[in-house]
């Protein structure tokens, strides 16, 4: 038995490594080369790049423009919607340059409500794709797809990141959120900043809603198994190490929002798989108790992976409608969370939320 367990951890940590590993270079990686050269160039002209996923956050979105910081360095960069850099140096200088270009293209500046999509650890913003234009369609929302280096920084670092991209929403009236996985926990981080004894930012209030994905609220069993694996400290850096700590200090930080929030969980049970190493119904990397959160306002469950959710045409329908309605399914179908006396987190009617009609 100790001998299959120990199998089963191997062929976890290897599944884990594989899916990020592939992952990162389909979203077009860069490499660091690229990187150093950026940084030393003797010219600043528009040059091609491959986007950046795990070295660069980005900390100013307007439409398809992007103004980043790289992870190794701390230089920033300006992007297009094509990835074309189209300046580096410092933040002032690239927003200097994208007013320049507002001007010269004559862009419209941003209003009304703008959906902000976060994804996951070792994901890119490609990612969010199909949810962003699920979640913005038939409306006047404007997609704020962020990008962040996920695996190269800490849930501090992505927090501030993600203060810095609200600061500079200029005209936008309402933010809701879309986040997957690892990109709840940099909202929550974010929120919890309000708590600390000398907070660095404050609590944006034209926040209204959020959509969590397969959130590991209450930490990652996974994390915790491997948290002492140097290959998965490698593979996965600060923010795959915090998820081990769920009674810790990043715990402590992580505060539940006092906006309306619901959680969309995936589940194995029904697909007739699951990950031998994670206890109760997951969705192979987050178990689907590990997602719960007292405050939240709907909860579903449905049948797909962790990975997969974000391409599914439910996931993104419930999405949509709870952004719109407040609920996935139906307003007499909502399956809040709220606290027990005994202080387990549990839902008010029932363990699994009802399908879409």
């Amino acid at each position: 038995m100790t001998r299959l367990r120990r199998h089963c951890r191997n062929f976890a940590l290897l599944c884990i490594a594989f899916a990020i590993t592939s992952t990162c270079l389909s979203a077009r990686a860069e490499d660091p080369a690229q990187i150093v050269a950026e940084t030393t160039a003797p010219l600043n002209f528009p040059t091609a790049t491959m986007g950046g996923v795990q070295f660069w956050s980005d900390e100013l979105v307007f439409r398809g423009w992007r103004i980043q910081q790289n992870a190794l360095t701390g230089h920033y960069r300006l992007l297009d919607e094509h990835d074309f850099r189209m300046a580096w140096g410092t933040f002032d200088q690239c927003r200097d340059r994208l007013d320049e270009l507002k001007r010269e293209h004559d862009l419209a500046p941003l209003k009304g409500r703008a959906v902000v999509t976060l994804h996951g650890l070792g994901r890119s913003r490609d990612a969010m794709a199909m949810l962003g234009k699920e979640t913005t369609a038939g409306t006047d929302a404007t997609w704020i797809n962020v990008s962040y280096a996920s695996s190269r920084r800490s849930l501090d670092d992505h927090a501030q990141s993600l203060a810095r991209v609200l600061s500079h929403l200029d005209g936008i009236e309402q933010i809701d959120f879309v986040c997957h996985s690892l990109g709840n926990l940099v909202v929550r981080r974010y929120l919890g900043e309000a708590s600390l004894a000398e907070p660095r930012w404050k609590t944006d209030p034209r926040i209204k809603r959020m959509v969590m994905l397969g959130p590991p609220n209450n930490g990652a069993q996974l994390a915790r198994l491997f948290k002492d694996n140097k290959l998965f400290g490698l593979v996965t850096g600060p923010s795959g190490k915090q998820l081990a700590l769920p009674q810790g200090d990043v715990q402590k930080q992580l505060a539940t929002p006092t906006f309306e929030f619901g959680i969309i969980a995936g589940s194995c049970g029904e697909l007739s798989q699951s990950n031998p190493v994670v206890a109760g119904d997951d969705d192979l990397i987050v178990a689907v108790e590990e997602t719960r959160l007292a405050g939240a306002s709907d909860f579903l469950i449905v049948p797909t992976w962790h990975a997969t959710m974000l391409r599914d045409e439910h996931v993104c329908q419930c999405a949509a409608r709870f952004l719109k309605e407040g609920y996935f399914v139906a307003a007499d179908k909502r399956v809040p969370i709220s606290e027990a006396k005994n202080g387990e987190r549990v839902s008010e009617k029932g363990e699994r939320g009802a399908s879409a009609p």
